[in-house]
């Protein structure tokens, strides 16, 4: 069965047809989800309420682009509006510079140490480096996502880049992970 009748069956609520979906989609949409959240935990239980949004909204996409694409911004909405709703993305007043640049010695760090430390960021942090930095979203997008101003997003970037400069330094001044 092809990926556009798949959908269709999830449009009639084909319990079968979600099930397939699910098992198509859930390691990447998964992947996306973690980004975002807290911890994996977190993450499975977003990867959980996002399908059950994406059944409920499957009837809105028109087969026109990427269903995946499709799939993956209803779930990163879906995250981001339940740390909106928890209040995450409070206005930060600090002055930080647009740009923080960061020497890395390309194989003094392993890329599951980057994760970790991306990871680590407090939330309003991690979720604009990701929407900015990984998936591309501009300033004026992420402010319309998370629902704060332009500048706060620069500033939670800014915030957010200074920080893992700081950790990686520090680790680069110390010991040195072995690449694997």
């Amino acid at each position: 069965m092809g990926l556009d009748q798949l959908i269709q069956d999830c449009q009639k609520n084909s319990i079968r047809a979600q099930e397939q979906l699910y098992k198509l989609l859930a390691p990447k949409l998964f992947s996306a989800c973690l980004k975002y959240s807290r911890n994996r935990a977190d993450a499975e239980d977003n990867l959980q309420d996002g399908f059950l949004l994406i059944f409920q909204k499957i009837g809105q996409f028109h087969f026109k682009g990427s269903f995946e694409g499709w799939a993956k911004r209803v779930m990163i909405n879906n995250v981001l509006q339940r740390y909106r709703s928890e209040g995450v993305f409070e206005l930060v007043t600090e002055n930080m510079p647009d740009v923080i640049d960061v020497e890395i010695e390309s194989e003094s760090i392993s890329m599951e140490y980057l994760v970790s430390i991306i990871q680590e960021l407090p939330d309003r942090y991690r979720m604009v480096f990701n929407l900015y930095v990984i998936d591309g979203y501009s300033h004026k997008e992420i402010a319309e996502m998370l629902s704060i101003t332009d500048g706060t997003s620069k500033s939670n970037l800014a915030r957010a880049r200074m920080i893992l400069k700081e950790k990686i330094e520090a680790l680069q001044g110390n010991s040195i992970p072995s690449v694997k």
